[in-house]
């Protein structure tokens, strides 16, 4: 079966997915779906914390200078974000109790951040 070629960019962000993945599960979290996609946008991870649906994005910068990984999350990308959880929401019976985390990873250090943003 032919599998499209990755980027070294899409390699990259496919081992930070997963290095998130790990860090979510080693807490708890159960996952869901990866790199779940629409029309209106991309969720990285969604993941379950006991009846809660978390929509995780997984942000990545080598270093802090500018601004570091959790700033580089633009009000346009939470629009995306908050529509790619809308879509993915109507496919289920019923809504669960939902939040929106980051896993900001700066250089080797990764930060779990919980309720980063509000929709």
């Amino acid at each position: 079966m032919w599998s499209p070629r990755l980027s070294e960019k899409q390699a990259q962000g496919r081992d930070w997915e997963q290095a998130a993945l790990r860090h979510l599960k080693r807490h708890g979290l159960a996952p869901v779906e990866a790199n779940f996609t629409c029309k209106g946008g991309e969720i990285d991870l969604i993941m379950r914390d006991g009846d809660t649906l978390v929509f995780v994005e997984v942000r990545q910068r080598a270093d802090g200078r500018h601004g570091g990984a959790a700033a580089s999350i633009t009000p346009a990308k939470i629009r995306r974000l908050v529509r790619a959880a809308q879509v993915y929401l109507q496919r289920l019976p019923s809504t669960p109790p939902c939040r929106f985390d980051v896993v900001a990873i700066d250089g080797d250090k990764l930060e779990w951040i919980r309720n980063a943003i509000e929709a």
